[in-house]
């Protein structure tokens, strides 16, 4: 018999599983040009860890002994670069005194041009070599970001400088380099953007579809309004950090032409930029834009912009007669320094030109794959085959007469549920996998965890189809072997659930997706426990004559026909409630 106290157990341990995007092996040589975590918090401001190093000049070959010391951390990534140009190449290459704590790393096609730590353990110093190429500049600065703990981190800690014999003094520049161009002055917005010309002078996208900046402040709004050439851009949103939009000719980061307005502060800077790949914008210096606008009040940031429509020469600017996929992102920002998106940027569903008619348009966050992975799997771990189970445990003696090829009712309706639970969960098997055209390796447990639910998905009808007779000294260990994976796949697809919607390709809504998980796993225990004491106390009411329940029934006593009743309403009222909560979901993915 199952327990549903043990299984409840299981079920809100598993609901603690979480995925984080961290690196506690140091495999950070994606984070080698900016030095930033990709841990989507704010790096702190005042740094406690510092460089040294053991002398102040250096020859070509030369080893330079370096030291990163302070409070016990446990990530680092060490670079050294051109004192004066803080953005170029890497210079140099490392050699690793204590290879347990520390690792080097390629960076920027480079071997040995960086040092990371290779476990999390806590430690208070490193010590490495740098050594000195033939060709290098005159001045050397080390740079380290230092990784206390995943909220914890600080960016590029300026090191000392080192220089070689007999030249000029180094002048002391900015410790880290200034994270926005020089921009020229902007104006203030002195009042709200409007939807009301949408579809009808502006090309808009919202989100939610066809909602006013003017109106509601969660209202995502971007507008596109042409002047002979030229498009006037507004910008609106809630944001804490910045806010962008890309040009892009497919739905995927990359080779994408961009526009941030970062707030810093009590001001918004307003920059173009483009995307090379799924990293960091570049920020692009040069005066493509024009009348640069911003406003900041409750929490909304809005910020305006005029470019033309053909600029020609700017390398990275596209031309905007032509249609492309459009991408809305939002974000936090530090002293002016932005940081990766934590949910997928808002797309739109296909290409559009802005400059030609006006629409009012909407977007997804979610891919329509994802999309589909996810409904098809809530309708397959939620619904088909809670009340397959259901059915099978409790319903034996209510439904128990054969009537279609010799079987009962209550077995066609499990059957019928469990191969539905099956096709659904094959189905949305290859959905991500269409997706990402392969496998993704950003997703955590999730993909892990859905291979396994996909395995036992498959295993369970074969098993099924090879079931011994009733009376075979077999069915008793076919019967716990069908029942030890039937629930194992159901727990660890409840745990893939709770990871798959905190991933940025299907992130529902907090709170409300915490606590309808959390109500839908008590809500399935909760019944099951009302029908194991209700079984409980109807074997006390009613006389067995045999060994086997099935053959009395022919001959109902008034508590067994009563007992039937009350199953069948408590099935109802379960199936009614595995609906809401289905439908709680499915609203929730259609509102991406």
């Amino acid at each position: 018999m199952e327990l549903p106290g043990f299984t409840l157990g299981v079920f809100i341990l598993l609901l603690h599983i979480s995925s984080v995007a961290n690196y506690p092996n140091g495999k950070v040589a994606k984070s080698c040009h900016g030095m930033i975590p990709e841990h989507g918090h704010s790096p702190q401001s005042h740094p406690v860890h510092h460089i040294s190093v053991n002398q102040k000049t250096f020859g070509p070959g030369d080893q330079i002994k370096v030291t990163v010391s302070g409070p016990p951390f446990k990530g680092f990534l060490l670079e050294a670069r051109d004192a004066e140009d803080l953005s170029g190449a890497l210079i140099g290459s490392f050699t690793l005194i204590d290879s347990e704590l520390s690792q080097i790393l390629t960076c920027e096609d480079v071997q040995g041009s960086a040092v990371s730590h290779r476990n999390p353990s806590k430690k208070t110093d490193i010590e490495v070599y740098w050594n000195a190429p033939s060709s290098a500049p005159n001045h050397i600065q080390f740079l380290v970001t230092v990784v206390e703990k995943y909220k914890i981190y600080w960016v590029k800690i300026p090191g000392p400088v080192i220089s070689q014999p007999n030249v000029l003094p180094f002048t002391t520049h900015e410790a880290t380099p200034a994270p926005l161009s020089t921009l020229p002055p902007v104006s203030h917005l002195t009042k709200s953007f409007s939807a009301s010309d949408c579809g009808n002078k502006k090309f808009c996208i919202t989100s939610p579809l066809n909602c006013d900046p003017e109106k509601e402040r969660a209202c995502i709004f971007l507008s596109f309004t042409r002047d002979d050439q030229s498009v006037m851009v507004e910008m609106s949103g809630p944001s804490k950090g910045y806010l962008s939009f890309a040009f892009s000719h497919d739905q995927w980061m990359g080779d994408d032409d961009a526009y941030v307005c970062i707030r810093d502060g009590d001001t918004v800077h307003i920059q173009a930029s483009h995307l090379t790949g799924r990293s960091h914008p570049v920020i692009d210096s040069g005066g493509s834009l024009e009348d640069m606008a911003w406003r900041l009040t409750d929490g909304v940031m809005q910020c305006s912009f005029r470019r033309n429509i053909s600029l020609p020469g700017f390398e990275n600017r596209v031309d905007l007669n032509t249609s492309y996929y459009i991408f809305i992102a939002d974000g936090a920002a530090d002293n002016g320094r932005i940081y990766k998106h934590t949910q997928q940027p808002l797309i739109t569903y296909e290409t559009h030109n802005v400059t030609d008619y006006p629409k009012n348009i909407g977007g997804s966050h979610s891919s329509l794959l994802l999309k589909i992975h996810g409904a098809l799997m809530f309708m397959a771990w939620m619904t088909t085959v809670s009340i397959g189970v259901l059915i099978a445990r409790f319903f034996k003696p209510v439904w128990s007469k054969a009537f279609f090829f010799g079987e009962a009712p209550w077995f066609q309706v499990h059957r019928m549920l469990m191969i539905s639970t099956s096709a659904l969960t094959c189905i949305a098997f290859v959905l991500p996998f269409i997706y990402r055209a392969g496998w993704s390796s950003n997703a955590g447990y999730h993909p892990y965890l859905g291979c396994i639910v996909m395995t036992l998905a498959v295993l369970q009808p074969l098993l099924a189809a090879f079931r011994p007779p009733i009376h075979d000294p077999r069915r008793q260990m076919f019967n716990w072997t069908h029942w030890s994976m039937g629930t194992a796949a159901r727990i660890i697809a409840v745990a893939a659930m709770f990871l798959g919607m905190d991933l940025p390709g299907l992130n529902l809504p907090e709170p409300r997706k915490t606590y309808a998980m959390i109500g839908f796993v008590a809500w399935h225990v909760g019944i099951e426990m009302v029908l194991e004491i209700h079984a409980y106390r109807l074997t006390r009411k009613v006389e067995i004559l045999d060994d086997t329940r099935i053959q009395i029934l022919q001959s109902f006593t008034a508590a067994e026909a009563e007992g039937h009743a009350f199953k069948k309403a408590v099935l109802a009222i379960y199936v009614c409630g595995n609906v809401t909560f289905l439908i709680i979901f499915l609203s929730a993915i259609n509102q991406l």
